[in-house]
């Protein structure tokens, strides 16, 4: 199992490539939450996530035989950048096994690191399988994603920096994925501050540490459906899960609704652009999925910013729905002239705003002398949204929200 001097020894290593990321306090989310919240900014880091730190640790202990053979991982995307930069700037080639449906912007990025990249599998560890084979038909050493003490140990160096920078923290709160992030953390933070919590956080679509604890052993997912797909693995690695067990004092679970409203904040309060992964710590705290008095000192660790673009428009949207900042409504209406301006002023008397309108008569599912209407309506919140639907039922419309 790392120790603290692991972590410690680390933080050498990976000095030269990888950045001291900010700690920086939220009014925003301090209001909102009655702590005192200070997100740790792993999304300034170089290629947008944490990852950079374990793999720099790993290759810069691999021997030189080793280097001139190369490495070879799977990844769905960030830790196959930081395999990818890390390995080009010791000079040692990189072959990299990416989901197909990763996103395309990571595809990109970890091809311009340098790194030869193989799209196979419907996720993580199918990708995984094929670079084990990779590993055994080239000769290659296998930088695992999170199962590997030095992997963890170079992610250890997150929470250096946390406790260098905020000595009083009373929690930090840390993305599980396969586990290597939060046992590192959990190894530094607890190697300096024993009193100190660590909360992880896993997607609900993608749960396995969280279910390996209620069921005592490590337990591998069927499948995994999440908008975090940075965390989207079947299971926390072996080396990763002793150390959770050990030091990691509660595991929680946001839904994806709950992630796109944590980003969706993140974008519009704090002008900061986080991957569904980044977004889970902030989402557990918002959403108090962890017990916390007023003013304890809180980091949420936001591991990366490697968004696709596609993704963050269905994200937004999605956090605009779940904070009633958008709504789509439908409702049909009597096929006579003046009947839709009836409708379309009872929506601007309660001043919303028409993003679209869908006008059909030829729906099967109305009357001959009727048509149905769809709207998308940008809101002001919750509250907004309850006037609104009042005021079209009082008038007489029959409304169905859709979304």
């Amino acid at each position: 199992m790392i120790e603290l001097g692991d972590v410690l020894e680390a933080r050498e290593r990976v000095a030269e490539t990888s950045r001291h990321t900010p700690l920086d306090y939220s009014h925003t989310f301090s209001d909102m939450t009655g702590a005192a919240v200070h997100p740790k900014l792993e999304t300034f880091q170089r290629t947008g996530s944490f990852k950079i730190r374990g793999a720099t640790n790993r290759i810069k202990t691999l021997s030189e035989a080793e280097k001139e053979a190369g490495v070879v991982t799977a990844s769905a995307g960030n830790h196959a950048q930081g395999v990818a930069l890390a390995a080009t700037r010791s000079g040692v080639d990189s072959k990299i096994v990416m989901p197909e449906n990763a996103p395309i912007s990571k595809i990109k990025a970890t091809r311009d690191y340098g790194a030869a990249v193989v799209l196979y599998g419907e996720d993580y560890n199918e990708a995984q399988e094929r670079a084990h084979e990779l590993e055994d038909e080239e000769g290659r050493t296998y930088v695992h994603a999170f199962d590997d003490e030095k992997v963890m140990a170079g992610q250890g160096t997150i929470g250096l920096e946390i406790v260098d920078d905020l000595p009083d923290v009373d929690t930090v709160v840390v993305p599980i994925g396969g586990g290597g992030l939060v046992s590192g953390v959990a190894t530094a933070v607890k190697g300096q501050i024993p009193d100190a919590r660590v909360v992880g956080v896993q997607a609900e679509g993608a749960s396995s540490v969280a279910q390996s604890l209620q069921k005592g052993e490590r337990h591998r997912l069927d499948s995994v459906d999440t908008v975090a797909d940075g965390i989207a693995t079947r299971s926390a690695g072996e080396k990763p899960f002793e150390v959770i067990r050990e030091r990691v004092d509660e595991v929680v679970t946001v839904s994806d609704s709950e992630i796109a409203v944590a980003l969706t904040y993140l974008l519009e309060r704090s002008k900061t652009l986080v991957e569904g992964a980044g977004a889970v710590a902030l989402a557990a705290t918002l959403g108090e999925k962890f017990d916390y008095v007023d003013d304890e000192v809180i980091a949420p660790v936001l591991s990366g910013g490697n968004i696709d673009m596609n993704t963050l428009t269905t994200v937004i949207m999605r956090g605009l729905v779940e904070t009633g900042r958008y709504v789509k409504l439908r409702t049909v209406l009597k096929d006579r002239p003046g009947s839709l301006r009836e409708l379309l002023d009872v929506v601007a008397d309660a001043r919303a705003n028409i993003y679209a309108i869908q006008h059909d008569r030829t729906s099967r599912d109305i009357g001959m002398n009727a048509t149905e209407v769809e709207l998308d309506l940008e809101t002001r919140g919750p509250e907004h949204v309850d006037d609104l639907l009042a005021s079209l039922r009082d008038s007489g419309f029959d409304v169905e929200v859709l979304v």
